[in-house]
């Protein structure tokens, strides 16, 4: 294509636009003055359908405390492809030092916390939980920070797969920068199964 080709398309590209844009006003003009109302109506509540199945997948993951409940999807360990229905209980979350949960390891990111839960499978195929590397504490001040320790208590372990039915009360043992804050356990895909709200004392 010549310089002078490409320069008189150019120039002509604003005054192509410019009808274009003049035409689809005329044109929403005109179906307004035919039928008011009707197509944004149709238009707006087929969008509502589209954006509620969007909000659906992307819903939040349940934001617990002390001695609430909340729901989450569950694999089972020996086969990713089967999802089940699990229940999870916060019994109660304690800041402890070393010498209560008998360790001589101190905390490398400055506070532990025994968070004892209840794990139970309310769905119909096997599920796991396994909070080990799965689980980050953040707050206003400090971005999401694995939180997940080898240390453990005298209780059950929750760390399991469960068949349908099966539940286990037990503890878990983070380590978290600062009393408060938030800490999430992500699921295979990594997102946030569910939430809980630690107690700031």
């Amino acid at each position: 294509m010549s310089t002078y080709v490409r320069r008189a398309a150019l120039l002509a590209a604003p005054a192509v636009l410019v009808a274009v844009l003049s035409g689809c006003t005329s044109v929403d003009a005109d179906v307004d003055k035919a039928a008011p109302n009707t197509p944004a109506v149709e238009a707006s509540a087929s969008f509502d359908k589209v954006d509620a199945g969007k909000k659906a997948d992307t819903a939040p993951a349940p934001l617990l405390v002390v001695g609430t409940r909340g729901s989450f999807t569950a694999v089972d360990s020996s086969d990713e492809s089967v999802k089940t229905k699990m229940s999870v209980t916060v019994k109660s979350a304690k800041y402890v030092q070393p010498a209560d949960i008998d360790t001589t390891n101190k905390p490398e990111k400055g506070q532990f916390v025994v968070l004892t839960l209840t794990i139970k499978n309310v769905g119909s195929k096997p599920g796991a939980f396994a909070p080990y590397g799965a689980m980050k504490w953040q707050d206003d001040q400090t971005a999401a920070q694995d939180c997940t320790t080898l240390e453990t208590t005298d209780g059950q372990d929750v760390d399991a797969t469960y068949q349908p039915g099966q539940s286990v009360t037990g503890d878990v043992v983070l380590d978290v920068v600062r009393k408060g804050g938030t800490v999430s356990y992500y699921d295979d895909a990594g997102k946030a199964a569910f939430a809980v709200l630690l107690p700031k004392a």
